[in-house]
C-alpha cells in the first residue's frame, strides 16, 4: 500500500472521526440552543395565555364582587319577603346583569335557600326566582360547602340541571356588616364560547389549558377530561393533571413544579418549565400560578413541530461536504463557519433567556449558518416585541381593574369602595393639619316612583344626570361618588358651615332644575362639619340623621348639622 494511500485513508479516517466529533458538538449545541428557546416561548406563551383569561374573568369578578357589596342586596337578603326591598333588589340585579359579560346572574340566599337567575334572553325578568336549593341534593353541595368553608371567592365549572345550562361560574360571598354570611352572588360565562375563545386557539404543536389548586382540569380542548364540580368532589375521583401525561415521574414533576410556585415568595420566578411526555412525544410543559383566581396555567409545547430539529439538516450537510475537501479547511470551516457561530448565538441566546434584549455582537453568516443567525435576530426582536406588548397589556390591565374597583359603572362617579378610601385619608388629613371637611349626603325623593312608572332606564338617566350636575357644580378638587342605590356622597375640602350650607342649596336647586325637565325628581340633603377627633362613622352617622331630617320635613330640602 503506497504512502499516498495511506496518507488519503489516514486523511479519510480523520475527516470521519472530526465529522462524526462535530456532528455529534453540533447536535448537542443545537438541542441546547433549541430547548433554551424553548423555555423562552413556553414563558412567553404563558404569560399570553394567562392574559387572555384574566382580562375577561378578573372584569366579571370585579363586578360580581361590587354586586355582593351591593347594600340594596344586603336589606332584601335580611329581609326577602318585604315587597318594597324585593322589587329594589330585583331592579338592582337587573343593572348588574346588562353589565355583566354574559349578561346574566344569580342570587341564591343562605336561610331559605331560594335561587335567582335572569338569562342573556330576559326570560326571567318578571320574575327572577327558579327554584330551592336543598341540602340532601347532590346538585346543590357546591352551594352549601362554599358557604360551610367561608370562601369569599370561587370559580367553579359544572351544569346546573335545573337550568340547563353549563358555565363556568364567579361564586362570591354576600356578607352583611357583622360578617355574616347572607347568601351567594354571582354570574357564569357559557362554557363552550369561552372555551373556543381561550382554549381552542387551533396553533399546531401548542396545548393551553387550566386546572385548579389542586389539579384538578377545569378548562381544556377535549372536554371529556374537564372535571366538572371539582369542589365538591372526594380528591380520588377528580380528573387530574396526571391523566394528560404518560409516566408517573413526569406528573409528580408537574406537581412539584405547581406546589413550588404555589409557596414561592413575590419575587419568585413566575413560569416554571419542566419536560414531559404525552402521548408518546416529548414535550416542554410551562405552568404558571395564577394568585387571583387560584388556577395554574399549564402550556404544553411539542418542540418537535415548533423547532424540528430537522431544520438544521443543510447546516450539517455542508459542514460535511466542506470537511471531505481537505483536513485543512476542515479545521478553518468548523471553526469559523459552524463552531465560532453557534458559540456566539448561544451566549446571545442565554442573553436573551436572561433577559437582554439589546442586539447580540452575531457575525453576518453565510447559507444556513447565516440564515439561521436572521432567524434567531428575527426571533428576539419578537420576542422583545412581545415581551414589551405583553407588559403593556398587564399594566393596562391592571390600571383598568384598579379602575374599574374604585368606579361606579353607571354614573361614572366613585363608588363607594374607591369613597371609603378617600375619607379615610381625608379625616386623616383633617386630624394632621386641624382643617375641617364638609360632608354631603343627598338621596333622590321618590327614586322608586320613578323607576316604576317612567322605567328603570329613566331611573338611569336621572342618576347620571344628577352625577353630571355634581361634577359641573362641584369644584375641582372636591369628590362625589354614588354612595348606593339613589344615594350619593359629596366631600368638600377645605370647607366650612356657611359653604356646606350653600353648597348644598345649590346642588339642591340644580337637580331640580336639570333633572326635574325629564322627570319629577327632587332631592333631600343632609350634611354636616367635621369635628376635631370624631371617627368617620360618627360623621356618616349625623350626615344621615341631617339626611333624615330633610325627609321628615317633607323632602326637596337640605339640612347641616355642625
Amino acid at each position: 500500500m503506497s504512502l499516498k494511500t495511506r496518507f488519503l485513508l489516514l486523511a479519510a479516517a480523520l475527516v470521519l472521526l472530526a465529522s462524526a466529533a462535530a456532528w455529534i458538538v453540533f447536535h448537542r449545541i443545537t438541542e441546547g440552543i433549541i430547548e433554551q428557546w424553548g423555555e423562552r416561548i413556553a414563558t412567553i406563551q404563558v404569560q399570553y395565555d394567562s392574559g387572555r383569561l384574566l382580562q375577561p374573568l378578573e372584569r366579571e369578578i370585579a363586578l360580581a364582587r361590587q354586586m355582593a357589596d351591593s347594600l340594596v342586596l344586603e336589606r332584601w337578603a335580611a329581609n326577602p319577603d318585604d315587597p318594597l326591598l324585593q322589587s329594589q333588589a330585583f331592579a338592582e340585579m337587573e343593572s348588574f346583569r346588562r353589565n355583566f359579560r354574559d349578561n346574566s346572574y344569580f342570587v341564591a340566599l343562605r336561610d331559605s335557600g331560594a335561587y335567582y337567575h335572569n338569562n342573556a334572553d330576559n326570560d326571567y325578568a318578571g320574575d327572577p326566582f327558579r327554584y330551592f336549593l336543598r341540602p340532601d341534593r347532590p346538585a346543590d353541595a357546591w352551594f352549601y360547602r362554599l358557604i360551610e368553608e367561608g370562601r369569599d371567592f370561587h370559580l367553579n365549572v359544572n351544569p346546573d340541571v335545573e337550568l340547563g345550562v353549563t358555565k363556568l361560574w364567579i361564586d362570591v360571598l354576600m356578607r352583611d356588616a357583622s360578617g355574616e354570611i347572607l347568601g351567594v352572588i354571582g354570574t357564569g360565562m357559557e362554557l363552550e364560547g369561552f372555551l373556543e375563545e381561550i382554549i381552542d386557539i387551533q396553533q399546531p404543536g401548542i396545548t393551553t389549558l387550566f386546572v385548579d389548586y389542586n389539579g384538578a382540569i377545569q378548562l381544556y380542548r377535549d372536554r371529556r377530561l374537564i372535571d366538572y364540580g371539582s369542589f365538591v368532589k372526594p380528591e380520588g375521583q377528580k380528573r387530574t393533571l396526571d391523566l394528560l401525561v404518560d409516566l408517573p415521574e413526569d406528573a409528580a414533576a408537574l406537581e412539584t413544579v405547581m406546589r413550588e410556585l404555589r409557596n414561592a415568595p413575590d419575587q419568585g420566578p413566575k413560569v416554571r418549565t419542566v419536560f414531559v411526555t404525552v402521548e408518546g412525544k416529548r414535550h416542554l410543559a410551562g405552568v404558571a400560578f395564577l394568585p387571583s383566581i387560584g388556577w395554574f396555567e399549564v402550556t404544553l409545547l411539542d418542540l418537535g413541530v415548533l423547532m424540528p430539529l430537522s431544520s438544521f439538516t443543510p447546516v450539517a450537510v455542508v459542514f460535511v461536504l466542506t470537511l471531505l475537501v481537505t483536513l485543512l479547511l476542515f479545521h478553518l470551516v468548523l471553526r469559523r463557519q459552524i463552531l465560532a457561530p453557534v458559540s456566539a448565538l448561544e451566549s446571545a441566546m442565554a442573553r436573551v433567556r436572561e433577559g437582554d434584549f439589546s442586539p447580540a455582537p452575531l457575525t453576518s453568516g453565510h447559507g444556513e449558518m447565516g440564515r439561521l443567525i436572521t432567524h434567531f435576530r428575527s426571533m428576539a426582536e419578537a420576542i422583545r416585541l412581545n415581551t414589551r406588548e405583553l407588559e403593556q397589556r398587564v399594566r393596562e390591565r391592571t390600571e383598568e381593574l384598579e379602575r374599574l374597583a374604585s368606579r361606579d359603572v353607571l354614573t361614572g362617579l366613585m363608588n363607594r369602595r374607591g369613597m371609603q378610601l378617600r375619607l379615610e385619608e381625608e379625616v386623616e388629613r383633617a386630624s394632621r393639619e386641624a382643617s375641617p371637611f364638609g360632608l354631603i349626603w343627598l338621596d333622590l325623593d321618590h327614586f322608586k316612583k320613578v323607576n316604576d312608572t317612567l322605567g328603570h332606564a329613566a331611573g338611569d338617566r336621572a342618576l347620571t344626570t344628577v352625577a353630571d350636575v355634581l361634577q359641573e357644580t362641584l369644584r375641582p378638587y372636591d369628590q362625589a361618588a354614588r354612595w348606593g342605590g339613589d344615594e350619593f356622597l359629596v366631600l368638600l375640602s377645605p370647607c366650612d358651615a356657611d359653604n356646606l350650607l350653600r353648597v348644598a342649596e345649590r346642588l339642591r336647586h340644580e337637580v331640580k332644575a336639570q333633572v326635574g325637565r325629564a322627570s319629577p325628581i327632587t332631592i333631600s340633603i343632609g350634611a354636616c362639619l367635621s369635628i376635631p377627633g370624631e371617627s368617620l362613622d360618627a360623621m356618616l352617622l349625623r350626615a344621615d340623621e341631617a339626611l333624615y331630617q330633610a325627609k321628615d320635613e317633607g323632602r326637596n330640602a337640605a339640612r347641616v348639622l355642625v
